[in-house]
């Protein structure tokens, strides 16, 4: 059984992902090579414990607990040593990623689990320096982000794995209430990320196309098709709606929408000019400095009210 973690990457996904195997018990060792980045990430964790805890989603006297099973450390050998299953979370660059899988294999013992945060680089190429045995024991894990709050994690079964050890791996995630998607190829952006992008490209044409204010994307969303989304896949929409229907539909709108093979050009202006979102202070809403950090308290809020209400709904 997988009791031993690493989570290899401090930063945006590292962070949670280390956060969420220590909510529920495992014992996780958190490396970077960068220690005020440790730090940071630490902090980090204790303010997103404490707004699960203000809405009531643990309690506020189980923190402590959680923070001390996150040792932080900053040697990459002293990490993994005994470790079960290690992930990393490091940028997604396929020279960084096939040394760190290189070394690894020389650290871990001879059971240890690799895996993988990426959702972009493929599987075979990031364990092309790995010992063969070790290729059968490594896969992709792909959480979104926020780590802590979004339930769901994909999991590659390429073919190099056995079936035992998917469910192995399968098993610890449901003890941390996770959703597990079983992607059976290996393709570029996995399942959530392409079905997100092909909502996401029709929605920026919208926009650029002057058929609706952003504001009014978003509530059409919001209040339309992500409304059932929450509870209710596309598939289960179909059979409800009835195929025909969709298929009617689909023949008459798919021809007249987006099918552009690269970003919309909105988009890429709104890079160019520096207008990149909360980060920057604006994007397609603008952003007051002052009130960024109560937007995305508001923010991580909804996303725990809706991992709440989700709970009712796994089958």
């Amino acid at each position: 059984m997988i009791q031993k973690i690493a989570v290899l990457g401090s930063g945006t996904m590292g962070h949670g992902i280390a956060e969420s195997f220590a909510l529920y018990g495992y014992d996780v060792n958190l490396y970077d090579t960068d220690e005020k980045r440790l730090q940071a990430a630490i902090e980090e964790i204790k303010a997103e414990l404490a707004l699960l805890a203000e809405e009531g989603f643990i309690e506020a006297g189980a923190i402590d607990g959680v923070l001390g099973r996150i040792k932080l450390v900053a040697d990459l050998k002293e990490t993994v040593a005994d470790r079960d299953f290690v992930i990393e979370a490091v940028p997604e660059i396929m020279e960084l990623k096939q040394s760190l899988f290189k070394q690894l294999d020389e650290y871990c013992p001879s059971y240890t689990i690799f895996a993988s945060n990426t959702s972009s680089l493929p599987l075979a190429g990031m364990m092309e320096r790995v010992s063969e045995v070790r290729k059968a024991r490594m896969m992709v894990n792909h959480w979104y982000n926020p780590g802590h709050l979004m339930p769901i994690v994909e999991l590659s079964f390429f073919g190099n794995m056995s079936a035992d050890l998917y469910e192995e791996v399968a098993d610890m995630y449901r003890r941390i209430k996770k959703q597990t998607v079983k992607v059976l190829k290996d393709v570029p952006g996995l399942v959530a990320n392409r079905i997100q992008q092909g909502v996401a490209r029709e929605a920026f044409s919208i926009i650029e196309q002057g058929i609706a204010a952003p504001e009014d994307v978003d509530k059409a969303l919001k209040f339309g098709p992500a409304f059932r989304y929450a509870t209710t896949g596309q598939l289960e929409v179909a059979d409800f709606g009835g195929l025909d229907i969709w298929c009617v539909v689909g023949d008459n709108l798919l021809k007249v929408m987006d099918n552009s093979p690269c970003a919309n050009a909105l988009l890429r202006q709104k890079v160019a000019e520096g207008k990149l979102g909360v980060k920057s202070g604006e994007g397609f809403y603008q952003y007051k400095p002052e009130e960024i950090p109560e937007i995305k308290r508001r923010f991580m809020k909804k996303l725990i009210h809706q991992l709440k209400a989700s709970e009712y709904y796994v089958q």
